[in-house]
């Protein structure tokens, strides 16, 4: 009877599965696995920060205890301070004025000396052009001078002849 039976000499077939939620995720979390390098630094970058952030604690803890405990010295002894702090720093901002201004002749002096020797420094060029425009502009008034100075001429003539 049981050789009878066609569904019995059959092979059952499987029946395809839907995958569940959890195989996918399963399956996309060991595709994006990090390799032992990618393990590796980030272990480092996790053991660095927390040296760095307690470091960091210890500098803060430090500096704040340090004022908690000078800080009654500088009150005391401030009228000396702002007086010594006021002259060291118009001493400090007039020496660094005198070397600014140092710099800044010794830079308009080269670049001077490189001009007149005809070395042509950066903005040369619109010196140039300075020059030839007031050139310009001098002689074009001297021009309009002489028109219009004997053009004044004439009228002081017509208005007294006798002049």
């Amino acid at each position: 009877m049981a050789d009878r039976n066609p569904t019995a000499a059959q092979p059952q077939r499987a029946t395809p599965t839907r995958p569940t939620t959890s195989s996918t995720f399963l399956r996309k979390l060991q595709e994006h696995a990090p390799n032992s390098t990618q393990l590796v630094g980030l272990l480092t970058f996790l053991i660095t920060g927390a040296i760095l952030l307690v470091l960091t604690g210890i500098t803060v803890a430090g500096t704040i205890l340090g004022l908690v405990f000078i800080m009654p010295l500088i009150i005391v002894s401030s009228p000396l301070w702002v007086p010594v702090g006021t002259v060291l720093f118009i001493a400090a901002a007039g020496f660094l004025i005198v070397c600014g201004f140092g710099v800044v002749a010794v830079a308009a002096s080269s670049w001077m000396y490189r001009y007149f020797r005809g070395l042509h420094p950066p903005g040369s060029d619109r010196i140039d052009y300075a020059r030839s425009r007031i050139y310009d502009t001098a002689s074009h008034v001297k021009d309009y001078a002489r028109e219009y100075g004997g053009y004044l001429q004439s009228k002081v003539k017509d208005a007294a002849p006798g002049a």
